[in-house]
């Protein structure tokens, strides 16, 4: 079995909002940038893998393993960090040692140790004074000293330097190094998925609207620019998120469209960042103009 990770068909209702029939693989040795706006179904996805909640309909199995076949063996194999210290705030690195002994099976505490020391994290003092990024670095910690095989991240590099962001992101390459795990990492740092991401899934409206390889979705597009007078019928035809102003416009176009453009446009390859935002301004124009 290649992929690690297996989402079919999940379903999660709420009163105000609906994850529709969401479907994706993750293979072994990879990290997918799982990204949207707020709102968009990002955490609701989440919070169905790690089986915070429970979706409405469809399965989810990491390794082969559901939650429901064997839910201690399905948790085991997860590791996770989010955007706020999920540690109880008068917590110490000495007391999450010891819940960590008792709790999981393959807690590694020589391993926890080297990372407690590598980045000077207090013993004794309580977590509720350890800045945010001491924080994070305890929940890496924490993660990295088992045995798991999914590493699922929900907003984990917000707010940190860009040093020890640097520094996670090695980490996070180090983690799949050998092959035989993957990590589901959910964020608003876009540039962090350029350095690192193999595969971009975008979610808007509790559905998924884009699943592809970095590399592909990268290649895909180009973003165009030009004074208001270049702007043909052609290319208004194709532009995917197209805005003018006094002095031009900008838009997105497939590569495969290249041809419409000339010596007067400048052509750029997009970040990740500028299709998301093109595509979004395409599906509210295609909405609005619907009515």
């Amino acid at each position: 079995m290649n992929n690690l990770l297996e989402v079919k068909g999940v379903t999660k209702t709420y009163q105000s909002f609906e994850l529709q029939n969401i479907s994706f693989t993750l293979p072994r040795g990879f990290i997918m940038g799982y990204v949207g706006r707020n709102g968009a179904g990002k955490t609701t996805t989440l919070n169905l893998i790690t089986r915070i909640c429970n979706p409405n309909k469809g399965s989810i199995s990491i390794n082969g393993i559901t939650y429901e076949k064997d839910p201690i063996a399905y948790k085991e194999q997860i590791g996770f960090i989010g955007d706020e210290s999920y540690f109880p705030s008068d917590f110490t690195v000495k007391t999450i040692r010891i819940v960590m002994k008792d709790q999981y099976q393959s807690f590694d505490e020589t391993k926890f140790n080297q990372f407690i020391k590598e980045w000077n994290l207090p013993e004794k003092k309580k977590i509720d004074t350890f800045s945010r990024g001491m924080k994070v670095k305890l929940m890496f910690a924490c993660a990295l000293s088992r045995e798991t095989s999914l590493l699922i991240l929900d907003e984990a590099t917000n707010g940190l330097d860009p040093m020890m962001r640097e520094e996670i992101l090695d980490l996070l390459q180090n983690y799949i190094e050998d092959g035989k795990r993957s990590i589901l990492f959910s964020t608003h740092m876009l540039s962090d998925l350029e350095q690192i991401a193999d595969y971009i899934i975008f979610i808007e409206d509790g559905k998924i609207i884009l699943d592809d390889s970095k590399d592909d979705l990268l290649e895909s597009y180009i973003e165009v620019k030009g004074k208001k007078e270049d702007l043909t019928r052609a290319i208004e035809k194709k532009a995917i998120g197209l805005t003018k102003n006094a002095y031009g416009f900008e838009a997105l176009l497939s590569s495969e469209d290249a041809e419409l453009v000339n010596k007067n446009f400048v052509v750029e390859r997009p970040t990740i960042d500028k299709i998301m935002l093109h595509i979004l301004k395409n599906k509210e124009v295609t909405y609005y103009e619907s009515f």
